[in-house]
């Protein structure tokens, strides 16, 4: 989708479409791995168990959640650009105590609501390749940051294991768009996922593109045969 406009509102409405079974499809479709990726990220922010967090692109907010309960006193800022994602995931919230923490807003990745050098931690699990412009929002998420804080994403990557490879890729082409669509009652949602990913960036590619944002260091690693990788940028104490 070369406009980028066209791709938010595509990918806004498809979203949107799915929200009330994105989390049962998520854990049923990955064999409940996800809840094991969600755990690595939310590890990596460890340091800063009291700091502000901003996730970003929080959808039905299960990042958002292991956030909160891996850290008892951490708040937890959840910005998302399709606010019936954040309505579904406050809806199966229920009475979690965890709420209290978790504040929902909706904003834009590329443009968001927060304030300059606020928030110790941002973490983004597979939104970034939704993101329309992706530069631009990097650039957002290191701006947000404090000096020293850290940037992780979780993104889905195309594993190089040859064994692996043409299994992933026969069940994420073929297999994942119709068990979701018979779920969902969008195949088309779960059609553009394989596309996407096809399409996104190398690694290496994305993890220097978080250098050209401003991040001092930057690192990677593959994790469930390369299936999805983690990214960490830390911003220099001198906002580099």
């Amino acid at each position: 989708m070369d406009n980028p406009d066209d791709k938010k509102k595509f990918v806004k409405s498809k979203f949107a479409a799915i929200s009330s079974r994105y989390d049962l499809l998520n854990s049923v479709l990955s064999f409940q791995v996800d809840r094991y990726w969600r755990w690595v990220v939310a590890r990596e922010l460890r340091a800063f168990p009291r700091g502000p967090v901003l996730d970003l692109c929080a959808g039905t907010l299960p990042l958002a959640l292991e956030l909160a309960r891996q850290a008892p006193e951490r708040v937890v800022l959840a910005a998302d650009f399709c606010e019936d994602m954040l309505r579904a995931g406050l809806a199966a919230m229920g009475r979690d105590r965890r709420r209290q923490r978790i504040l929902p807003v909706a904003g834009d990745g590329e443009q968001l609501p927060v304030i300059s050098d606020s928030v110790w931690g941002v973490t983004v699990a597979f939104g970034v390749r939704n993101l329309a412009r992706t530069q631009q929002g990097l650039a957002e998420m290191h701006r947000v940051l404090k000096p020293g804080g850290k940037l992780l994403i979780l993104e889905f990557s195309r594993p190089q294991n040859p064994v692996v490879k043409p299994l992933y890729n026969f069940y994420l082409n073929r297999v994942l768009p119709k068990i979701a669509g018979l779920v969902s009652g969008d195949q088309d949602a779960y059609e553009y996922l394989a596309s996407s990913i096809a399409a996104f960036y190398e690694p290496d590619q994305l993890a220097a593109m978080m250098g050209e944002a401003g991040f001092a260091t930057v690192s990677y690693r593959p994790l469930t045969f390369g299936i999805v990788t983690v990214y960490v940028g830390v911003k220099g104490e001198g906002g580099g």
